[in-house]
């Protein structure tokens, strides 16, 4: 009997048959205060809910998301961590994930609330600026993620920086 789901598997779950082809995949959990995964941002092509604690979500090649995970047991953090991907197109090479299939180009990869809140901060920044984060350009996050790996303060980014990554992008395509 066919339920909608293939015999790949996603974390446990079986990954849905109705995703679109080469969909870049993220398993969501959310159990308030105990497991929670969520995306900051990015431009879903895809959602499946699985139960009332978990969905499928689904990103195009090419696209770029933020997924946020937490998790906590009776003494506290276990993991906080942040990482921001670019979707893959047949293929590309990519670097493998937990929850995310079948994986992606990592731009930024942190852990520790400090440095997630931080991260958050200036994703924030970026849209107080009327800008996408999904639009900013892919080597500001490998820049945040570089200076607050060593500890270093991250530039903001500018308008400035923005259009120059406009034009890069149009020059490239």
């Amino acid at each position: 009997m066919n339920d909608g789901f293939s015999s790949r598997h996603l974390d446990g779950h079986a990954l849905p048959d109705d995703a679109p082809p080469f969909t870049t995949l993220v398993h969501l959990t959310w159990q308030e205060g105990r497991i929670e995964h969520w995306i900051r941002f990015g431009r879903q092509s895809y959602q499946r809910n699985l139960d009332r604690h978990s969905r499928i979500v689904g990103f195009a090649p090419g696209s770029i998301f933020a997924f946020v995970r937490w998790a906590a047991n009776d003494y506290g953090t276990i993991i906080s961590r942040i990482d921001i991907l670019r979707t893959i197109g047949r293929g590309e090479p990519f670097q493998t994930l937990p929850f995310v299939r079948p994986g992606g180009d990592i731009l930024l990869k942190l852990n520790g609330w400090p440095k997630v809140e931080r991260v958050l901060q200036f994703v924030d920044a970026i849209e107080a600026l009327d800008i996408h984060p999904v639009d900013a350009a892919p080597d500001y996050w490998r820049h945040v993620h570089n200076r607050l790996t060593v500890g270093t303060e991250p530039r903001f980014y500018s308008l400035d920086q923005h259009r120059a990554w406009l034009a890069r992008r149009t020059i490239l395509s």
